[in-house]
């Protein structure tokens, strides 16, 4: 065998290295494409979810979230009684209007989002500051006076 597959062993290759169902809906991508030329969004494209991670130093909490191609006008964040909620809308040319252009696959992400985490310690409120580079919001939260370890020093 020279190492190179054939079209129809590529075809059938993401078959064997799928759970069931994405076997299925692979199938189903396949026929309403056949049938309509274009295939319907995963449940997960819906709707507009950013993911977060949240990680924690000695003095504060830093939050970063996946915003692409947002603007800073267009994200509000708020911390509130232990909670940090980030929201935002993002909307796009409207597309019918373009007369000179045919659109063949619209996939990008528009819409509004709002997404709500407890925080896992108090923070200072007041200072919390928050960056956007490269379509990564970075929240920075630092913690309360009463969160900082102390150190205790010992008598002799």
């Amino acid at each position: 065998m020279s190492g190179t597959m054939t079209k129809r062993e590529m075809k059938l290759r993401p078959w064997f290295e799928m759970e069931p169902f994405g076997m299925l809906r692979l199938g189903m991508d396949d026929l309403v494409t056949s049938v309509f030329g274009h295939t319907f969004p995963k449940l997960d494209e819906e709707k507009m979810v950013p993911r977060m991670d949240v990680s924690e130093t000695e003095n504060a909490l830093e939050v970063r979230t996946d915003v692409p191609g947002m603007k800073p006008e267009e994200i509000e964040i708020e911390v509130h009684d232990g909670a940090l909620m980030v929201r935002g809308e993002h909307t796009e040319e409207n597309k019918s209007e373009e007369k000179d252009r045919k659109y063949h696959r619209v996939e990008r992400r528009t819409g509004s989002f709002a997404r709500s985490i407890r925080l896992p310690c108090a923070v200072d409120e007041t200072k919390v500051e928050a960056e956007l580079a490269e379509g990564v919001l970075t929240i920075r939260l630092p913690k309360s006076a009463e969160d900082r370890p102390h150190k205790v020093s010992i008598k002799s």
